[in-house]
């Protein structure tokens, strides 16, 4: 499993963290930006980066910082084989992957601790999706709403 991890200025720092962590525990990781702290960069350029890398790749899960956490996930749902949650509880990631086998994660670098933020990172990227025929059901009929016009 690799991960591809982004973040404007705002998400920046923790960014940076989050990657040192990650690599120290023997993880792929792919960063595709910033690279350094840029004031006025976009997170828009970011997030279509990861979500770029990780729609339609199984072996592939995102992680998008920004300030909210709120932009870099509407990005990332504009690609086809993404699906990105907004982290803010250990429990509700869990449920994200379990549930939703969401396979990007957005953190809002502003209103999570660096500690919360690495244990949403680890269930994240720990935690496989249950496969249960209801859930399963559900993504099937997310998955044809993008040919729904109306």
């Amino acid at each position: 499993m690799k991960v591809v991890i982004g973040a404007d200025h705002g998400g920046y720092q923790v960014k940076e963290v989050v990657k040192d962590w990650l690599v120290d525990r023997g993880i792929d990781v792919i960063d595709v930006g910033a690279v350094n702290y840029m004031a006025e960069d976009d997170f828009v350029d970011y997030a279509k980066q990861v979500a770029r890398e990780v729609g339609g790749d199984k072996e592939v899960r995102g992680v998008v910082f920004c300030r909210n956490g709120v932009g870099v996930s509407i990005v990332a749902n504009r690609f086809d084989g993404v699906r990105c949650a907004l982290g803010f509880d250990v429990e509700q990631v869990r449920k994200a992957r379990t549930d939703d086998d969401v396979n990007c994660l957005a953190i809002a670098a502003d209103y999570s601790s660096e500690k919360v933020i690495k244990e949403m990172v680890e269930v994240f990227m720990k935690t496989e999706f249950s496969g249960e025929e209801r859930f399963v059901r559900r993504l099937v009929k997310l998955d044809k709403l993008r040919f729904e016009s109306d």
